[in-house]
């Protein structure tokens, strides 16, 4: 195909980025060279960050970016930078922080003009056209008559994005109670939606570590109610139309409040993260819906995901063509009735009660997108069939749709591959198989961590966070360690392959090295080797991904106990208590702190098997739901300090330890059990 316009990003290997290459704007990348050029030339920089499935980063290059008026007017007076935000999350962060402080508010696309120096001086998220030209044109113009204006706003603007995402070392002594968290849930359940589940506003994002805190502490504490909120949660997401019925995986989010219509796009990181979820949940309750969700994502996971090496793509877009030939969100996912009639024939009457069919179910433009109201039991009582014959109806349905939807134009794919993601998706596997035992899901994980050790980890140890042809060129994130980490530990509870301990310990070391902050005892979102930016920042807040340093307290928290670390321990319980004092103010962006803190309020049991039966005893004792223990095992003799000196020849013991003060070895898990649930 030939192009009137190609710009600089031709060259780059995002999909994102590529979408815009044919731009009539005169973009760049994010890099030193970039950035010279717009001081060399004096020029304010316009950066403008996105990514591929973000539906309003394509509205707004079909209206804008490809105008060759909007195109002029920002060639004449900008050095004009395109960011993927996932491939620059420090980037991201940076000028999200900066739009936070100027309008109250944040999203994407995101748009930010700056002085040469990177320095933030205007921005916004979308905009209109004729918005767009005009704040364009004005700033431009101040920035040639009183540019004196703009460094002055600058230097003030830089000292609040400074201040915002940093942490202060906290002097009081670490004490963690049981009663702190109960009154921050008390606080946090004011917002909990006790119809449909999740929060009480829409949108709806499934936010899966606050339902894993919160389904922890319910279930440790015997909190009834709390456990009954959680698994209404859980199942209404699984009932919503967020839920892909007929191809399993979960959108990014729900625009209403039943979780019915979603943001189309799909993401790795929610499903990785919600296929945790759903295992520990089914571990809890037996409930066999939740077993249905975690297999349907795995096999979306598996069929539109999944590269021949085994690392997972990063997210598939909301948009694609309708049948009229005009993009659309969710044209790939919606139905209409006569069409459904068509294809299912006799059972549509069933169908359409199963998934709503009717005014419950109805979208807009007479498309329906699929949405359960009532439980299996239900339906088998309504209609007079056995539960076996609903399960071949719900499955003869699948491929029926499956095959038809895939005549349709799929929606595009972002086909990067970012270490983080991976780490998550790969844990997401791990704890499937500790949950049902399947092989197939433990050959997936371990194939995409020989990924991640044989592509991703550098001769200096440290980490790429991005992969795609072969070619991996971003240095790793402190998201990236964080998430392998914690991916690699549970890979070792679950197969006793020390290389993948050993791994996580060589990686924590690594940060300690490259993004730890001696002052706060907190650790950087960038190495000390990236180029600087406005700020370095410290990304300590939970949100749709759990923090980095959230999740580094909790890695430090296991490997001290592995490595009987004093180090690795008291840090773990510094970065624990320095953010305790915001942890109230606003709980659902603490879940994963919250989830740290229940280690320290009750007993964390160190849980050593060694023996020849040592795998399979562990494979029985994970059929148990135990959140406050780690595993350590061998079938030989084994110099860690939890199981050195341990080993009988043909025989197989259980200890069970706290603190490294252990009761007497047990033989068989009933045992081990009562120890651990006392």
């Amino acid at each position: 195909m030939t192009h009137t316009y190609t710009n600089n990003l031709i060259n780059e290997t995002s999909p994102y980025l590529l979408q815009h290459a044919h731009n009539p704007v005169d973009w760049h990348a994010w890099n030193p060279e970039t950035l010279k050029l717009a001081k060399s030339q004096n020029k304010l920089l316009l950066i403008s960050v996105g990514y591929a499935a973000c539906h309003w980063c394509h509205v707004m290059e079909h209206e804008s970016f490809e105008d060759t008026l909007v195109a002029q007017v920002m060639n004449k007076s900008f050095i004009n930078i395109k960011v993927d935000r996932e491939e620059r999350p420090d980037v991201d962060q940076v000028y999200m922080n900066a739009i936070q402080l100027m309008t109250g508010h944040g999203g994407w696309p995101m748009n930010v003009i700056a002085l040469p120096d990177g320095r933030p001086i205007w921005g916004g998220t979308y905009f209109k056209k004729e918005q767009w030209i005009s704040a364009l044109t004005q700033i431009s113009k101040l920035y040639i008559k009183k540019p004196e204006k703009l460094y002055d706003y600058a230097d003030k603007l830089e000292e609040g994005i400074k201040s915002m995402d940093m942490v202060s070392l906290n002097s009081d002594a670490p004490i963690f109670k049981t009663e702190f968290i109960e009154e921050s849930i008390k606080k946090w359940s004011q917002q909990f939606d006790y119809k449909d589940g999740g929060i009480n506003r829409a949108p709806k994002f499934m936010m899966p570590n606050n339902y894993h805190f919160l389904l922890r502490f319910a279930y440790q504490n015997n909190d009834k109610r709390l456990l009954d909120y959680v698994n209404l949660t859980l199942k209404k997401m699984a009932y919503g139309g967020v839920f892909d019925q007929i191809g399993g995986g979960f959108s990014r989010y729900s625009v209403d409040t039943k979780w019915h219509v979603p943001h189309f796009e799909k993401m790795l990181y929610d499903n990785g993260q919600l296929v945790s979820l759903y295992s520990d949940a089914y571990l809890i309750t037996k409930n066999d819906l939740y077993k249905n969700i975690v297999t349907k994502i795995l096999e979306y996971i598996k069929r539109d995901m999944t590269t021949e090496n085994g690392a997972f793509y990063s997210s598939l877009d909301a948009d694609s063509h309708n049948s009229d030939g005009n993009l659309e969100e969710g044209a790939f996912y919606v139905w209409q009735k006569e069409e459904l009639k068509s294809l299912l024939k006799d059972d549509f009457n069933l169908f359409s009660d199963y998934y709503n069919i009717n005014d419950y179910g109805l979208w807009e433009h007479n498309n329906y997108v699929l949405i359960r109201k009532d439980d299996d039991d239900t339906i088998i009582k309504k209609y007079n069939i056995t539960k076996d014959q609903l399960i071949e109806k719900t499955n003869n349905w699948s491929n029926i749709l499956l095959k038809e939807r895939d005549k349709r134009e799929k929606p595009r794919l972002d086909d990067k591959t970012l270490t983080s993601w991976n780490a998550i998706m790969l844990k997401g596997y791990v704890d499937a198989y500790r949950v049902f035992g399947t092989k197939d899901y433990l050959d997936a994980a371990q194939k995409n961590a020989t990924f991640i050790l044989n592509k991703q980890l550098r001769e200096d140890g440290g980490l790429y966070h991005n992969y795609k042809n072969g070619n991996s060129n971003i240095n790793g994130y402190l998201e990236d360690y964080a998430t392998t980490i914690e991916a690699f530990l549970a890979l070792y509870e679950n197969t006793l392959n020390e290389t993948w301990l050993i791994s996580a310990r060589n990686l924590t070391n690594y940060t300690f090295d490259h993004f730890f902050d001696e002052k706060s005892n907190m650790f950087f979102f960038t190495s000390n080797e990236d180029d600087s930016l406005v700020s370095r920042n410290i990304e300590y807040r939970d949100n749709v991904i759990p923090a980095s340093n959230s999740m580094m307290a909790k890695n430090l928290f296991k490997l001290s106990h592995y490595f009987d670390n004093e180090h690795f321990k008291r840090t773990a319980l510094t970065m624990l208590n320095n953010v305790k004092p915001e942890m109230k103010e606003y709980p659902s962006g603490y879940s994963n702190w919250f989830d740290l803190m229940l280690n320290y309020t009750s007993p964390f049991y160190e849980v050593a098997v060694i023996g020849k039966d040592a795998s399979s005893k562990i494979s029985e004792l994970n059929k148990f739901y135990i959140p406050n223990k780690l595993i350590a095992g061998s079938t030989s003799e084994n110099n860690l300090p939890l199981l050195e000196n341990r080993f009988i020849p043909n025989e197989t013991f259980i200890y069970v330890c706290v603190n490294n003060t252990c009761k007497l070895p047990v033989s068989n898990v009933e045992d081990a059990i009562k120890l651990l649930t006392p």
